[in-house]
């Protein structure tokens, strides 16, 4: 195969754009909890439980779903799993209740795992000495994707009713499947001969096999967790200490920028230093987030200098781990990407209950303590299950 033909700029550029239009699915909830709760008459601590399960059910899309980029098409996959998620999304616009919005709300998490399959792709049709380039490019598409939904979300909360988000994802999907369909590389790979529960059954036998891939899981679990305990209570910390509603989180998110800026350089850094080095700068900026957040919170300033720095470090800990990931093994990198990203969103969801439910009990130091914690692990995790100095040069 020759992966310069198969992976061009232009391709790149859709794949990113698409990565971003999928993954906004999981965050449009966050900056409207508040209206959400209001809308039901519920708690935020109910509305703050279904966040969790649209997280909860992408991780589990992505240990069951995700392995089938290393048996199918990739091409037709990921387009079967786009369209489930336009379902997804317009049966959270009609939710009558929150039960509903609550199945709805998993199923989005289920369906809107195509990122996931775009991923590995990317990375397996990618000249090996250009892979961490490559996957910096398409993952600043990804945080785009993140940082754009909370302010697309918490700007439309404030104008229409919040339902009209989930409508409006839904045709921005059909708009993207189109365009797949029409533009989408198709999968160069010979039919594959794998069963799904051999397939299934490979991933314990992979995660028990590869130290690096048990410090990568570990480091996503920490990290996207200590960044969904920030921004599962942004809005509830925004309303009780400013009075400032769910348009003024969403715009909060723009300073994911940063993160996006970086994405591709970060990408290079680790391609040409160490990958070691760049997920110790995740913790590094992480915690120095969080101590930000603890010391200064009570200031505007203070939140918007932690909001930069800890999705800035979210960013160096997302390209440097799936940089690790999708260099331990071509054959299997749909799997590997399946048990990171898993980890991964576990600790996302994870992060989202337990910072909603330190909200509602013990309030903005309750929030610090709990991201405390999970930055703690990620420290362990850096010292005792050390990640490459190099990047393997698979092919």
């Amino acid at each position: 195969m020759d992966s310069e033909k198969e992976l061009s700029g232009k391709t790149v550029l859709l794949m990113a754009i698409a990565t971003g239009i999928i993954v906004a699915n999981l965050n449009y909830i966050q900056p409207i909890e508040g209206l959400i709760a209001d809308s039901f008459q519920v708690s935020k601590a109910a509305v703050g439980v279904v966040a969790m399960l649209t997280q909860l059910g992408y991780a589990f899309g992505l240990l069951f779903i995700v392995p089938l980029g290393d048996i199918f098409n990739r091409y037709h996959l990921i387009q079967i799993m786009l369209s489930l998620s336009i379902l997804s999304l317009l049966l959270a616009f009609w939710a009558p209740s929150l039960i509903i919005f609550g199945v709805a709300s998993l199923l989005v998490g289920i369906t809107s795992v195509a990122p996931q399959i775009i991923i590995p792709y990317a990375a397996y049709l990618a000249p090996s000495l250009h892979r961490g380039k490559v996957l910096g490019n398409v993952l600043s598409g990804l945080l785009t994707g993140i940082l754009l939904s909370r302010s697309v979300s918490g700007l439309l909360g404030s104008v229409l009713s919040w339902q009209y988000v989930y409508l409006i994802a839904a045709i921005a999907c059909t708009i993207l499947l189109g365009v797949l369909h029409l533009y989408l590389p198709r999968d160069p790979r010979q039919k594959q001969h794998m069963q799904y529960g051999k397939v299934m059954a490979s991933l314990p036998k992979l995660l028990a096999k590869e130290k690096h891939l048990q410090g990568s899981a570990i480091n996503g679990f920490c990290l996207f967790g200590v960044s969904n305990v920030l921004w599962s209570t942004l809005a509830f910390y925004l309303a009780h200490q400013y009075h400032f509603g769910s348009g003024v989180a969403g715009l909060l998110g723009l300073l994911g920028i940063t993160g996006v800026l970086f994405a591709s350089i970060i990408g290079q850094m680790v391609d040409k230093y160490s990958p070691r080095m760049t997920v110790g700068l995740g913790i590094l900026f992480s915690t120095l987030s969080f101590v930000i957040f603890t010391s200064l919170g009570h200031l505007f300033i203070g939140l918007i200098v932690g909001i930069v720095l800890l999705d800035l470090g979210t960013q160096f800990g997302q390209v440097s781990n799936q940089a690790i990931v999708q260099s331990l093994s071509l054959q299997a990198s749909s799997r590997n990407n399946s048990i990171f990203m898993f980890s991964y969103f576990l600790g996302g969801s994870l992060g989202t209950f337990f910072g909603t439910l330190a909200w509602s009990n013990f309030g903005w130091s309750g929030v610090c303590l709990v991201g405390t914690i999970f930055l703690v692990l990620a420290l362990l995790g850096h010292l005792f299950l050390k990640e490459p100095e190099k990047l393997q040069k698979v092919s």
